[in-house]
């Protein structure tokens, strides 16, 4: 709904319906199949991104919300060559087309990160001198300076993109400078790598169980409708993931998972606290700690699955 000002009332109506109806490309053959970056509206002032399997087998989630001064893109994937992946060409036209319905100037983009790993930040130099634009850096200090996080990792600050006020705080444990956004309007709270269908690695467990606890201590408190993650490395067979690398997912889970499911990643680790190890539950697998033979022998099944053209 917009104001007689033109402005978009992004709290009555909160959280709004929109629409996760989506079926994405998971990696068809041949690679000619597959676009090198998928959009998906969730609302007409919310959408998610996926990068392309054969792009790079990451094929990480970005998530861009939309205010009235100002937008917000979480995350710029796995690769920096434009050629292979147009990020920023496809942020500019998602921006241009919301512009035309929505006229303001000197809209503002502000790029950040879930956290600093490389599959979530190659694509930042697509971005370096685009007009009305800051980058938030990825060090743990840069990151805290950006948001004005002072109260590390406890504290929940407010984002204002102009009317949409996300809640940002710290969920360390899989990377020190890992963040949780939480969007009132979708109901979207992004947790990057933390918790997602997947493996979740956690070098750091005692920050991760603390990461957890907060993470469900806030979703039971504001209003959280969806749990948004940044990859789908699950099938829908209940404990069984795809092997590193894969190239074709074809039965994939949806990547929005729900408060319950948040509650069981939290009340999984608080049970596997003191026992480090790979440890496989029905819709996400648990590394906690370092993992070093569970890790050789997920990277000898991701090989051995390429040598047969996976």
């Amino acid at each position: 709904m917009a104001t007689a000002a033109g402005l978009i009332d992004f709290v009555t109506g909160a959280p709004v319906a929109g629409s996760l109806d989506v079926a994405w490309n998971h990696g068809a053959k041949p690679a000619s199949a597959e676009p090198p970056i998928q959009v998906h509206a969730f609302d007409e002032h919310t959408f998610i991104l996926r990068q392309g399997k054969w792009v790079s087998r990451e094929a990480p989630f970005l998530y861009l919300f939309l205010g009235n001064e100002r937008a917000l893109l979480l995350d710029t994937g796995a690769t920096r060559d434009a050629a292979q992946c147009p990020v920023r060409e496809t942020i500019d036209g998602i921006l241009s087309r919301w512009l035309e319905a929505h006229p303001r100037d000197g809209y503002e983009l502000v790029v950040a990160h879930t956290h600093g790993h490389w599959d979530h930040v190659a694509g930042d130099p697509q971005f370096y001198g685009r007009a009305n634009t800051r980058i938030a850096s990825r060090g743990l200090a840069d990151v805290q300076a950006f948001f004005g996080l002072t109260g590390w990792p406890e504290q929940v600050i407010q984002f204002d993109l102009g009317g949409r006020i996300l809640d940002i705080f710290g969920c360390p444990g899989h990377h020190p400078a890992s963040i949780a956004v939480f969007d009132a309007w979708s109901g979207f709270l992004v947790t990057g790598d933390t918790v997602y269908p997947g493996r979740l690695y956690a070098p750091d467990f005692a920050a991760f169980v603390a990461s957890l606890d907060r993470l469900t201590a806030f979703a039971h408190t504001h209003g959280v409708r969806h749990v948004m993650g940044c990859h789908n490395e699950m099938t829908t067979t209940p404990g069984r993931d795809y092997p590193m690398g894969a190239r074709c997912q074809p039965c994939e889970p949806p990547i929005q998972m729900t408060v319950a499911q948040l509650d069981a990643v939290r009340d999984a680790a608080r049970r596997i606290e003191h026992r480090p190890g790979v440890h496989r539950f029905d819709d996400f697998i648990i590394y906690n700690g370092p993992c070093r033979w569970g890790m050789a022998k997920l990277v000898a099944r991701g090989a051995w699955m390429r040598l047969r053209g996976g």
